[in-house]
């Protein structure tokens, strides 16, 4: 079997088990495409159990993780310093800018644990997009970002369901009080789909769109940076320092795209959170 592309005979095998990293297109320089995030398999080939190279990055981004929270709380200090100090600022900002904030103190308090483990799980997967040899965050494939936001979304409709039973939750939800009954045809529809659709896809969608995006567009720039010393003609050689310092330039963007993203998912995860504590404020 063989693909074509641009009139040239590339085996179907070595397409499907390329993977995307700025190593493998710098030697070839082709284009990256969706097929990329899906390589072959590394470890456990065939078995519900398969892993391929982005599983296998989530795995370790995760046991760093667990393993930085763990040094840095292991002795804690009543003055931190070092490693619990850094961890301490994280903690510190997500309780008081985002649970503090949207939810009150009291509630902030109470989801505080979720909606940290979801900025720091989002955080450290993101992070690996930026680290040379990893190359990629794995939330820019659809599996962790939908479990993510299957999370907060049970979060949110648990505690609705809760504090109001699971018939004034959906009513209070969906029904716009104070407007003529006529409209109800027309909004209890469009709210539904808000309320129970479009909050977790939203979720799943930003936070993969962007990651991905942004990983296309640093190995872009590397490759090219590549490609325009090694592999092109001579003239096209000055091409090259600019290609360079875009992809640095880039790469200082994404580490702030990997934070806002790690900020929002848990922003709104508090945020509809607090909205469900308050459906009958609709």
């Amino acid at each position: 079997m063989s693909d074509r592309t641009a009139g040239m005979t590339v085996p179907a095998a070595r397409t499907r088990e390329r993977t995307l990293s700025v190593t493998t297109l710098a030697a070839e320089f082709h284009a990256p495409s969706l097929t990329d995030f899906f390589p072959p398999a590394v470890l456990f080939e065939g078995t519900p159990f398969e892993l391929d190279r982005l599983m296998l990055i989530r795995i370790l981004m995760t046991a760093v993780l667990v393993l930085v929270m763990t040094l840095a709380f292991r002795s804690p200090r009543i003055v931190p310093r070092g490693l619990q100090n850094v961890a301490e600022i994280g903690l510190v900002f997500v309780k008081e800018q985002i649970c503090d904030e949207v939810l009150g103190k009291e509630s902030g308090r109470k989801f505080f644990p979720l909606i940290a483990t979801i900025f720091f799980t989002v955080l450290f997967l993101n992070f690996s997009g930026v680290i040379p040899g990893l190359n990629i965050s794995s939330n820019a494939r659809i599996g962790m970002p939908l479990v993510l936001a299957v999370i907060a979304y049970l979060a949110f409709n648990y505690v609705g369901i809760r504090k109001y039973g699971f018939l004034t939750y959906m009513r209070s939800s969906i029904v716009v009080p104070n407007v003529p009954p006529a409209l109800h045809v027309l909004l209890i529809p469009i709210e539904f789909v808000s309320t129970f659709i479009l909050r977790p896809f939203t979720l799943t969608v930003r936070l993969m769109a962007n990651m991905l995006a942004g990983h296309i567009m640093l190995v872009l720039f590397f490759s090219a940076t590549w490609f325009f010393l090694f592999d092109a003609a001579a003239w096209m050689k000055v091409f090259s320092p600019f290609s360079l310092l875009a992809g640095l330039g880039f790469t200082l963007f994404e580490l702030l795209v990997i934070f806002l993203q790690a900020y929002v998912f848990a922003l709104l995860t508090a945020v509809y959170i607090g909205l469900a504590q308050h459906a009958d404020a609709h």
